[in-house]
């Protein structure tokens, strides 16, 4: 039996995360990704409003958005032609027997955010398949 961490930051400050995946190819190793599907980025809504987490290639960009809480920043995304999946509640925090294997990705940033139940994926067209059929807010085991 895996033990849990009981307390985590998000317990006390409730967050949503939402997932973003577009983008055109910039870098000559992302063009045998999927079109449309060679980047994603993540952004976490909280009483204090948007934060925007994107890794781009050799640099995290991180943001707080100078934007009222209640700003429709999915709808936003979504009109500029971005695909997402979201809102979605952090599962909580687990102890690994490994580290990770693979490094910092757009992918691995996206699942480390949504925590221990985010769904294996290596390319971002994988992820939003593999989030595709789970209910919003939901990240457990699927039967």
């Amino acid at each position: 039996m895996k033990p849990r961490i009981s307390h985590t930051y998000t317990d006390e400050y409730p967050q949503s995360i939402w997932l973003f995946f577009g983008g055109r190819a910039d870098q000559p190793w992302l063009y045998p990704l999927k079109r449309g599907f060679r980047h994603c980025f993540a952004a976490l809504h909280d009483a204090q409003g948007w934060t925007v987490l994107d890794p781009l290639s050799g640099r995290l960009i991180v943001a707080h958005l100078p934007l009222d809480p209640g700003f429709d920043l999915p709808g936003f995304y979504r009109r500029a032609g971005f695909h997402l999946r979201g809102p979605f509640t952090p599962s909580p925090a687990a102890p690994r027997l490994l580290p990770p294997i693979f490094g910092l990705s757009c992918v691995a940033l996206c699942r480390a955010l949504l925590g221990a139940d985010a769904p294996r994926a290596v390319t971002p067209f994988g992820l939003y398949r593999r989030l595709q059929n789970r209910p919003e807010n939901f990240l457990g085991k699927m039967s």
